[in-house]
C-alpha cells in the first residue's frame, strides 16, 4: 500500500470513540463489563451445551457454533479497544490491521451463514419432523459447520486483498477504535469504485442471499406452526424460532447499515455507534436471548447450579 510521494505506510492511527480522557475512562469501564458479560454468556452457553445431554441436539449444536464465533469475534476487536482507550498514541501497525481486518470479515461472513444455516435446522425440525433425525445427523451437522467456517474465511481473502491493494493519500488516520473496510477506501487517493462494486457483490452474496433464505424458511415455518392444533405446541415453536428471529435482526440489520450504504451516508460517529452494535452489543446480547426465552437452556443451567451447589 503505497502513497503517491513514494512513502510507504507502515502503520495507521486509530482516533477511537473519544479524545477526552475522562470519558475514555467510563468507555474503558463500560466496554470492559460488556466483553466480561459476552465471554461469561458465552461460555456458560458452550459448557452447558457439552455437559448437559438434553442439549446435544443439531439446534444446540449450531448455537455452540454461534457462541463460539461472538467469543471469537469480540476478542478479536475489544481487548484492542479497551487497550486504546487507556492509550496516549492508539497506533496499529499495517499487519495488525491487516490481520484484525482479515479476521473480522471472516467471522462475520461465517455468522452470516451460520444465521441462515440455523433458520434451514429450525424449518427441517418444523416442516419435516419425521425425517429431521435422517436429514440433521450428526455428520451432516459436523460437515455444515465445517463447510460454513471454510466458506466465511475463503469468502473474505478476495475482499480483504482488494482492500488491501488500494493507494493512499497520505492520510493513514481511522476514524474508528478498529480496521473497517469503509474507513480503508475512504483514504484512497484512486477511485475505487471497481472495489466498492466487488464489495457490495460480496455484500449481496453473504447478508442479502442469506437474508433472503432466512425470510423464506420462515414464511414456510409460520405456515407450519399455525397447522399445529396443540397452542402449546405452538407457544413452543414461536419461542424457539422468535429467539433466533430476534438474532437475526439485531445482526443484519446492524451489518447492513455498515457495509450496504453508500459511503457517505451516515456520519462517522454514527458508523461508529453500528459498528459497537455488532460488535459488543449483539455478541453481549445472544446468551441472554436465548436464555431467556429458552425452557430446555434454563432447565441445564437450574441442573447445573444444582449440581455445583451439592458439590459446594
Amino acid at each position: 500500500m503505497a502513497l503517491r510521494n513514494d512513502t510507504v505506510i507502515t502503520e495507521f492511527i486509530l482516533l477511537g470513540l473519544s479524545r477526552n480522557p475522562k470519558i475514555q475512562f467510563i468507555l474503558f469501564l463500560i466496554f470492559l463489563l460488556g466483553y466480561l458479560i459476552i465471554l461469561t454468556g458465552n461460555i456458560l452457553i458452550i459448557g452447558l451445551i457439552l455437559t448437559d445431554t438434553n442439549l446435544q441436539t443439531p439446534m444446540y449444536f449450531f448455537l455452540f457454533n454461534l457462541s463460539f464465533l461472538d467469543i471469537c469475534f469480540s476478542t478479536t476487536t475489544v481487548p484492542r479497544m479497551l487497550r486504546d482507550l487507556m492509550s496516549v498514541k492508539k497506533i496499529i501497525t499495517y499487519a495488525e490491521c491487516a490481520t484484525q481486518l482479515y479476521i473480522c470479515l471472516s467471522l462475520g461472513e461465517t455468522q452470516c451463514i451460520l444465521l441462515a444455516v440455523m433458520a434451514y435446522n429450525r424449518y427441517v425440525a418444523i416442516c419435516y419432523p419425521l425425517h429431521y433425525t435422517t436429514i440433521m445427523s450428526s455428520m451432516a451437522c459436523v460437515r455444515i459447520a465445517v463447510s460454513t467456517w471454510i466458506c466465511g474465511f475463503l469468502l473474505s481473502i478476495l475482499h480483504v486483498a482488494l482492500i488491501l491493494n488500494v493507494d493512499l493519500c497520505g492520510n493513514n488516520e481511522i476514524n474508528d477504535f478498529l480496521c473497517e473496510v469503509p474507513e480503508i477506501l475512504s483514504m484512497s487517493c484512486e477511485n475505487t469504485f471497481f472495489i466498492e462494486s466487488i464489495n457490495y457483490i460480496v455484500g449481496v452474496i453473504v447478508l442479502m442471499i442469506p437474508v433472503a433464505f432466512i425470510v423464506v424458511s420462515y414464511i414456510k415455518i409460520i405456515s407450519s406452526i399455525l397447522k399445529i392444533t396443540s397452542s402449546a405446541g405452538q407457544r413452543k415453536a414461536f419461542s424457539t424460532c422468535g429467539s433466533h428471529l430476534i438474532v437475526v435482526t439485531m445482526y443484519y440489520g446492524s451489518v447492513m447499515a455498515a457495509y450496504m450504504k453508500p459511503r457517505s451516508s451516515l456520519t462517522p460517529e454514527t458508523d461508529k455507534v453500528i459498528t459497537i452494535f455488532y460488535c459488543v452489543v449483539t455478541p453481549m446480547f445472544n446468551p441472554v436471548i436465548y436464555t431467556l426465552r429458552n425452557n430446555d437452556v434454563k432447565s441445564a443451567f437450574l441442573k447445573f447450579r444444582n449440581r455445583y451447589s451439592c458439590c459446594s
